[in-house]
């Protein structure tokens, strides 16, 4: 009796038994059905060209000649690395990413530092100073081109004229700003569009700042300088990474600015646009598909360091 009894006990104290798993795996897939869909068409709309683009840039293929498409190997990757003006083009995309990524998180975070502060009418500032971002990159381009570089009517002359007019002088000069300078006019403009990207990265980590800490260091005599030096840049120190990796993914593949202002001339073709004229312009298909796969790599490397340091800005937040 006492034996059925304690065999009793220990059915009715066992946990009950787990769905079969022929149930578990229905069941997982009742939960993905819905996102196939969407699955698929990401595939077909990002995976499917560039396999496509793989896959031609291993062939021999130009417009102009259509009886000589074929195989062609590594060929296409040795001209896009030997060519000259590919190089050029890559040192071009270099010092523009560099420029404008260094440029606008040092204008940025002066302006983020700024802006932390109360006065009144902040919010409206703030939403002032997002919304070059917002504007169309073409229209941002055009906007700097016919509305401030313009030699006659440009708002740089305008201002020059005015100047020169309070001290007397009738002959004020009139440069023509793109064809003088013309890789930094695109990089005025982008470092123009970029700034309040990096001014709300580094925005969010001024206010994500231990202001207890902040506060005492202060009422124990230190200056603002000492501050910002020995707490707030340490601090903004991966804000700061984040916002130069994301920054370069960007504009890596900048292409309106210097579509619009300058059309790759007088030395501005940075890759993206060397990649247009070889395949729009010179029909050569296999070897804008190298150009493109090189860049693409380029930018995955890129995309990887920042994919890192936000996980580790993730890592830091959990722990806090």
């Amino acid at each position: 009796m006492s034996v059925t009894l304690e065999r009793s006990g220990e059915a009715q104290g066992a946990a009950p038994p787990g769905p079969s798993p022929s149930l578990r795996r229905a069941a997982d897939w009742a939960r993905r059905a819905p996102l196939l869909p969407a699955l698929i068409f990401t595939i077909v709309v990002t995976q499917l060209p560039f396999v496509a683009t793989l896959v031609i840039s291993f062939m021999n293929w130009n417009a102009y000649y259509p009886h000589e498409r074929g195989f062609a190997g590594l060929s296409n990757y040795g001209r896009v690395l030997t060519d000259v003006n590919t190089r050029n083009a890559i040192i071009v995309t270099i010092e523009l990413t560099v420029t404008v990524v260094l440029v606008s998180l040092v204008l940025g975070m002066g302006i983020a530092l700024l802006l932390d502060r109360k006065f009144r009418g902040r919010g409206v500032v703030r939403t002032m100073m997002i919304t070059p971002f917002l504007i169309v990159p073409v229209a941002a381009a055009l906007l700097w081109k016919h509305a401030i570089f313009n030699p006659v009517y440009g708002l740089l002359n305008g201002v020059l004229t005015w100047i020169w007019a309070i001290f007397g002088s009738d002959n004020p000069p009139q440069p023509d700003w793109i064809s003088s300078f013309p890789l930094a006019s695109i990089e005025v403009t982008l470092i123009w569009q970029w700034t309040p990207f990096m001014m709300l990265i580094l925005l969010a980590g001024l206010q994500s700042r231990p202001l207890d800490v902040i506060e005492a260091a202060r009422i124990d005599g230190a200056s603002a300088w000492q501050i910002f030096r020995y707490m707030t840049f340490p601090h903004l120190r991966q804000y700061l990474e984040l916002g130069g990796l994301l920054g370069a993914i960007y504009i890596v593949q900048t292409f309106d600015a210097v579509f619009v202002l300058t059309s790759g001339g007088l030395g501005t073709a940075n890759l993206p646009y060397t990649i247009y004229q070889t395949f729009y312009l010179a029909h050569d298909y296999g070897r804008a598909s190298a150009a493109g796969v090189i860049t693409l790599i380029g930018t995955i490397i890129i995309a990887t360091l920042a994919l890192r340091t936000v996980s580790t800005l993730f890592r830091e937040e959990n722990k806090r």
